[in-house]
């Protein structure tokens, strides 16, 4: 029953979200619940309300003193950190992300089994999704915030984990607005980083870039990586990149990794990487089922999955690090 609910405690974060009461709460800490009520113009019950934001009291994202008529609200030290849309630690891109697109999309996960056919806004006759994006700023502006939220955990940790001591050049291929090139400049100063993706996406990057003050060490460049060849580097990344694609075009970006590295070099791409046994990343399982929504034939691996890849592109070795939830860096090395 917990499960089969889940989508109603979604939904109670998805719409604090979406309303973006947790910004408001950073800058007006302490709220009675009929301040909030008419802020956002809510037409509901005052006790409806209050279900609400007890429920987020009762999920840890705010903070309540006193009760109904008398509480006041505030956001948690966390919800603080990464929920308010003013601070550059915000990761609720994707959280917006799946309010604004993929909740409706789930409710025809049946359909996608059946048919084997995306489930996005491709049903209704609409451009494939990445084709969508890429002709909507404003969409496009939202999906690289959703990614940006999504990994920055992780790049951050990979920037730290990964040895790094044998490498002058990065490349992040579908690096979207940058991030990880930027970690990986900031904590490793000797290294020299490239983000490479479409042409619309260059002017997102150039900003965080410049927001950074990392241009010296940092570029973006435009670029398709299935038509082009990739810019050589030691260290090329592709963070949730892989997983948009079937196992051919999975392979097809490991060979041209593959070429574009010498001797030595590391292909890395950050995935949430499913265990070899199938029983305990069941995010990484689900996020291999969002990519049947979103594509039809993507799907998410394991370590042995991307082993064998590897092993028939020619790369030496592999290895894999554990990064921050159910995400992992899987490594091979030429």
């Amino acid at each position: 029953m917990q499960i089969g609910t889940g989508f109603w405690a979604s939904k109670v974060l998805l719409t604090a979200v979406n309303l973006e009461l947790f910004t408001h709460l950073a800058r007006q800490k302490g709220q009675s619940a009929q301040e909030i009520k008419t802020l956002f113009q809510l037409k509901c019950t005052d006790r409806h309300l209050y279900d609400f934001l007890d429920s987020l009291v009762g999920f840890g994202f705010l903070n309540r003193e006193g009760l109904l008529a008398t509480a006041r609200y505030s956001n948690s030290l966390d919800t603080d950190t990464f929920l308010d849309k003013a601070k550059p630690s915000y990761i609720g891109g994707m959280l917006e992300m799946l309010d604004n697109r993929l909740y409706g999309f789930w409710g025809n996960l049946q359909d996608g089994l059946e048919t084997g056919h995306a489930q996005n806004e491709v049903k209704n006759g609409d451009a494939p999704v990445f084709e969508a994006l890429y002709n909507d700023p404003v969409r496009l502006k939202g999906f690289v915030n959703a990614m940006t939220g999504m990994q920055i955990g992780n790049f951050m940790a990979l920037a730290q984990a990964f040895d790094f001591s044998k490498y002058k050049t990065f490349l992040d291929a579908g690096g979207s607005a940058g991030v990880l090139s930027l970690m990986v400049a900031r904590h490793q100063p000797h290294m020299t980083c490239t983000t490479l993706d479409l042409p619309p996406v260059e002017p997102i990057a150039q900003g965080t870039i410049e927001q950074y003050q990392l241009s010296d060490r940092v570029k973006a460049v435009s670029g398709d990586f299935f038509k082009d060849d990739f810019p050589p580097a030691d260290v090329i990344s592709m963070g949730n990149i892989l997983h948009d694609w079937d196992e051919d075009h999975k392979i097809q970006l490991l060979q041209k990794a593959y070429d574009a590295l010498p001797a030595g070099g590391a292909f890395i791409a950050i995935e949430a990487v499913i265990d070899d046994e199938r029983k305990q990343n069941v995010f990484g399982m689900m996020m291999s089922l969002n990519m049947l929504i979103e594509t039809g034939n993507g799907f998410d691996y394991t370590f042995s999955d991307f082993n064998r890849w590897a092993t028939q592109v020619g790369f030496k070795s592999t290895s894999a690090i554990s990064l921050t939830g159910p995400s992992s860096a899987v490594i091979a090395y030429k």
